[in-house]
């Protein structure tokens, strides 16, 4: 059995992030901190199924919000009473700042400092587009094995105090030299409710950009559906009232929204745009276990950086799923500093009707434009 404490590799890391970050380690007991008691599943159910989560992703950005505003957003959330915390991926901005060693530990360090469990999946400026020459040049295989050792080295979460997890333990992705095992790909149940993390990237989803990798990009792919099918059996097995999924990309759902995702037929969930379609099959499949699932399933992702609550999927028919709703976090507006470093709060009611609720948390040390009153 492993150990609840982090491996001597995690611990040693946590303590360069404590060196690393300086300061605002220091005033906000980042990664140097004490892990806690490890948590099983539904060991958190200790409230009546009534409990909030912290959900928040696409930060830092830059150096004002690494040294501010994440450090202001992260007291936010240690004042509440959450059950755990999601940062949904991207660690850093697409280009212009190194995937190197530095970040993920200033990383680690932030995961580090919250004070509930912390969990994370990863995005693609902090892997897939590590391969661009403004990022160094890196291999993004190589890249996402690394942020595999430092964050997912043990079946626990990050944080103060952490929870177990099901891990995706078969070698089904592939690294620098072959297979391996998907670790980053996560599940948990608290109450009633069945959680999970998938390593679905933005920029096509590793089909695009710098350096396109098919052969990985099929593998994890193929691997992410397997844990999607394996999740809702899961929740079913356990009488789960509700579903909540998390992944980096926001893979497009229809026409509406060129700026921000892929174009996307709401039918067929085929791009139609022309650009490589890295996320059409996962669609399909998420669609299917919608629709069998019936009960309350959120899907939580950041990526194109504009916080929204909505439901943009269709059947194959064109009718919209009414127990599906996307949820979009809160992401860097750089050009206008801590604007928006922000995060959001769901309440999760395992006795009500839709179980999810949320609630929008403005950080007042974050206000920029306009001052907190």
């Amino acid at each position: 059995m492993i150990p609840v404490s982090l491996t001597q590799e995690a611990r040693a890391l946590a303590r360069a992030a404590g060196r690393f970050c300086g300061a605002a380690v220091a005033a906000l007991a980042f990664a140097s901190a004490p892990v806690g008691t490890a948590l099983a599943d539904d060991e958190h159910d200790d409230d009546g199924g009534t409990y909030a989560i912290g959900l928040w992703g696409d930060l830092p950005y830059g150096p004002a919000q690494a040294a501010t505003g994440v450090p202001n957003l992260i007291a936010d959330m240690n004042a509440q009473r959450l059950k755990f915390t999601v940062h949904d991926g991207d660690l850093k901005a697409g280009s212009g700042s190194l995937c190197d060693e530095n970040l993920y530990l200033q990383a680690l360090g932030f995961f580090n400092a919250l004070r509930a469990p912390a969990m994370f999946t990863p995005g693609d400026n902090d892997w897939t587009d590590c391969d661009r020459p403004a990022n160094g040049g890196f291999n993004s295989r190589e890249r996402l094995d690394r942020e595999r050792a430092v964050f997912f080295s043990t079946p626990f979460s990050l944080g103060q105090r952490t929870l177990r997890q099901e891990v995706q333990a078969e070698p089904l992705c592939l690294g620098l030299n072959g297979a391996v095992p998907c670790v980053e790909n996560r599940r948990w149940t608290v109450g009633r409710v069945t959680y999970a993390t998938f390593n679905v990237a933005g920029s096509c989803n590793n089909l695009c950009d710098t350096a396109p990798d098919a052969a990985e990009y099929a593998a994890r792919n193929a691997a992410n559906i397997r844990w999607l099918q394996e999740t809702f059996a899961t929740a079913k097995a356990r009488r789960s009232v509700a579903v909540m999924l998390i992944s980096q990309a926001n893979p497009g759902w229809d026409q509406s929204d060129p700026t921000r995702a892929p174009l996307r037929n709401p039918r067929t969930l085929a791009q139609t745009d022309g650009a490589p379609d890295g996320f059409q099959a996962w669609l399909l499949a998420l669609r299917d276990e919608v629709i069998a699932f019936r009960r309350p399933v959120a899907y939580v992702h950041g990526d194109s950086h504009y916080f929204r609550i909505d439901k943009p999927l269709l059947d194959a028919a064109g009718q919209r799923l009414e127990n599906f709703t996307r949820v979009e976090t809160f992401g860097n507006n750089a050009a206008n500093g801590n604007n928006d470093v922000q995060w959001l709060k769901a309440s999760i009611d395992t006795r009500s009707r839709e179980v999810f609720s949320y609630q929008p948390m403005i950080v007042p040390g974050n206000r920029t434009a306009v001052p907190a009153p």
